[in-house]
């Protein structure tokens, strides 16, 4: 639930920048949690881009304060291994490897890793040696594109 409200807070702040949020991730801790920002862009992130972006987050996370008690906020690119969560995202990476972790098994597994010949809304096919597996969007417990060498 949080996610999903600090996301309705900061992707208008970020896209008002001139970029994408492309993820949020929120983990809570003993003593500080940690707020990270994927953000993206068509010409590549820079560190000054990262510096931007957090301090507009950091005036607006002041005032809001929708995160309980201490937190670090960490903004930066999502790296050629960027992880993949929304129908969009797995639909700009069509034709490329990725890495999936389901949260249950499907077709007698939890991991995939394979080349990402399909997505919809609901569903992705990742063709894993000659075989494909249809995996819901929703059974996916963490996914990432996996950089060719």
């Amino acid at each position: 639930m949080l996610r999903e409200t600090l996301v309705a807070l900061l992707q208008p702040v970020v896209e008002g920048l001139g970029y994408v949020l492309w993820d949020l991730e929120y983990a809570s801790g003993r003593g500080n949690a940690l707020l990270r920002l994927y953000i993206d862009a068509p010409a590549g992130i820079t560190l000054d881009d990262c510096e931007r972006v957090s301090r507009a987050v950091s005036t607006l996370l002041d005032a809001a304060d929708p995160v309980p008690g201490h937190y670090t906020l960490e903004v930066s690119s999502p790296g050629l291994d960027r992880p993949l969560r929304t129908a969009a995202h797995f639909a700009a990476y069509l034709g490329q490897p990725v890495h999936v972790e389901l949260a249950h098994a499907v077709d007698e597994r939890r991991r995939f890793k394979g080349r990402l010949v399909a997505a919809g809304e609901e569903s992705i096919e990742v063709e894993v040696d000659g075989q494909r597996h249809v995996l819901p969007i929703a059974a996916i417990r963490r996914a990432h594109l996996e950089p060719e060498v």
